[in-house]
């Protein structure tokens, strides 16, 4: 299975708690103004690539990292390749990471099986559209104040949004 990417950063401390690699998935619908990866809202940027040859630079990078961040583009729109390398990414020990412009809500209201795939592997997700008119630096990890970091395993086992501390 291939995945259309638009970058790949071995590792990196500004994209989720911890060192980790990041993932920057090509193509995104939301097309939010002021989007920082603009180029990555084409789902043809950049290059069609192996989930097996992926994971194997990620795996290059344990011990040094402690999880890996999916980027974009927006990854739900890619969530059945995700899910494939999620699998191995969890094999290794590390945490997930997701940005994404959907919010926890419409993902886990969705009849989208791929998504909702996705969302079982992920720890964190960073949901919601960058919004211009909210745009803050009170969180390292969200760009506006509508954007929530959220723990999404202890929001699935207890069946309400928990935010992640």
């Amino acid at each position: 299975m291939k995945l259309q990417i638009g970058g790949f950063l071995d590792n990196s401390l500004v994209n989720g708690d911890g060192m980790r690699s990041v993932l920057f998935v090509s193509g995104c619908i939301h097309n939010c103004e002021s989007c920082q990866n603009q180029l990555m809202q084409s789902f043809d940027y950049g290059d069609s690539v192996l989930v097996g040859d992926i994971l194997k630079k990620i795996v290059k990078n344990v011990p040094i990292i402690k999880g890996v961040t999916f980027s974009g583009g927006e990854p739900f729109e890619s969530a059945l390749a995700l899910s494939k390398l999620s699998e191995g990414i969890r094999k290794q020990g590390l945490n997930i990471w997701c940005y994404s412009g959907y919010t926890y809500d419409e993902i886990i209201n969705s009849e989208d099986k791929d998504k909702l795939g996705l969302l079982k592997f992920i720890d964190v997700l960073i949901d919601g559209k960058f919004h211009e008119e909210l745009r803050t630096d009170a969180s390292k990890y969200t760009g506006s104040s509508n954007q929530r970091i959220i723990d999404v395993q202890k929001s699935i086992s207890e069946n309400k949004i928990v935010l992640w501390e």
